[in-house]
């Protein structure tokens, strides 16, 4: 017979945004428990990104992505400046690597004023060079607000803090089913030891970033009728040598190109907080079984192409400055060729589920995004 526990909440995964909901649902007096599959917090998609602190540039206006970003942006500076959590910001010139995407630039500069970012100015070659005299760019959108973070001690501020509230943090637990009750639910799972478990909780948050899809069809939901699938988009990262650090010392974007025929011929460049420079991610859709065996591997024979890609604004920078460094992958609740989606985040109180919030598709950005998404979620609890 299964162990039985109980919790007030139960949080599926301990990524950055199922930590930070634990942080801010127990500090509301909530008892939490989360549950997590793999053995540390955070080692798919959180660990697996550029650990950028986005601006909230190119989301639509209005969408839960623009809003939340904006609204991350400023609360993680805060929670940095509070907590000592390691970050800089650093800044990010969005460039045009020709002359007639400059008015791109000016677009990007309204759609992201629109979302709320502010300080947005578009500067010249000139400008550009007397910032950052490595940089081959005709014009460029000067993004004040962007930075660089620990995403490793973020997430430990996250845990950390729900721990201080009384939250539990239940690693090597798979969840493997989950039981509609009278008064909240029944989730079923495999603890660490091959042993079965049950808690009964009030509230479900599924916060399991690449198997949410999965873990929201165990309550019931149907995930091709209420556009739940998630598809799988691979990104990889190059290395520059550590030689040309101090060469660059903002984030580098160019501008996102458009139209399917264009697609693939941009690669950013970000650094860490040693000012170490990185290219990536690229982007990479994979079979949807790839869930059953996740891999990382980084494929080295694109380091030309990375080159390629990035030598058209980094004059200075030679093939064998590359080397392959690490991978990640964004679920996506759209698939190659469709049109961009926002994240999902529901109660499903309108599927005759109260009390149990679904976050499906939570990629970039995410990370940003997640002090946000945990207010958010309060809020549609509340």
């Amino acid at each position: 017979m299964a162990e039985e526990f109980s919790a007030d909440v139960v949080i599926i995964g301990a990524g950055v945004v199922g930590l930070a909901i634990a942080a801010q649902l127990s500090a509301e007096g909530r008892d939490i428990l989360v549950l997590e599959q793999r053995e540390a917090f955070g080692r798919e998609t959180s660990s697996r990104n550029s650990e950028v602190i986005h601006a909230g540039l190119q989301y639509p206006p209005g969408s839960l992505k623009a809003r939340l970003c904006v609204q991350g942006n400023r609360l993680l500076y805060e929670l940095c400046a509070r907590a000592g959590i390691p970050h800089k910001r650093l800044g990010k010139l969005v460039i045009a690597l020709e002359a007639p995407e400059v008015a791109g630039l000016d677009d990007l500069r309204v759609n992201a004023e629109r979302n709320g970012a502010r300080d947005l100015r578009i500067i010249g070659r000139a400008e550009i060079e007397r910032m950052e005299p490595h940089l081959n760019a005709p014009a460029a959108l000067y993004v004040p607000s962007t930075g660089v973070i620990s995403a490793h001690s973020l997430m430990a501020y996250f845990a950390q803090s729900a721990g201080d509230h009384g939250a539990n943090i239940a690693y090597r637990t798979k969840v493997r089913g989950i039981e509609r009750l009278d008064d909240g639910y029944l989730v079923d799972g495999v603890d660490a030891t091959g042993e079965r478990f049950a808690v009964r909780a009030e509230v479900v948050v599924n916060a399991a970033g690449l198997w949410a899809d999965h873990i929201a069809s165990l309550v019931g939901v149907n995930t091709d009728e209420a556009g739940y699938r998630q598809h799988f988009c691979k990104g990889e990262y190059f290395s520059v040598a550590p030689g040309k650090t101090g060469l660059i010392s903002r984030l580098v974007y160019p501008l996102a190109a458009t139209g399917t025929e264009r697609a693939g011929t941009r690669i950013h460049l970000t650094l860490d907080l040693e000012g170490r420079m990185r290219l990536g991610p690229d982007a990479e859709w994979l079979p949807d079984t790839w869930r059953d065996a996740p891999e990382y591997r980084v494929d080295s024979s694109k380091r030309q192409l990375f080159w390629r890609l990035a030598h058209r604004y980094l004059p200075w920078l030679e093939p064998s400055d590359l080397s392959p460094e690490g991978a990640g992958v964004r679920p996506r609740v759209f698939g190659p060729g469709e049109p961009q989606r926002d994240f999902i985040i529901e109660h499903e109180s309108a599927r005759g589920l109260p009390g149990f919030v679904n976050l499906i598709g939570i990629e970039s950005p995410g990370l940003t995004s997640s002090p946000a998404i945990a207010r958010y979620v309060s809020a549609l609890l509340a």
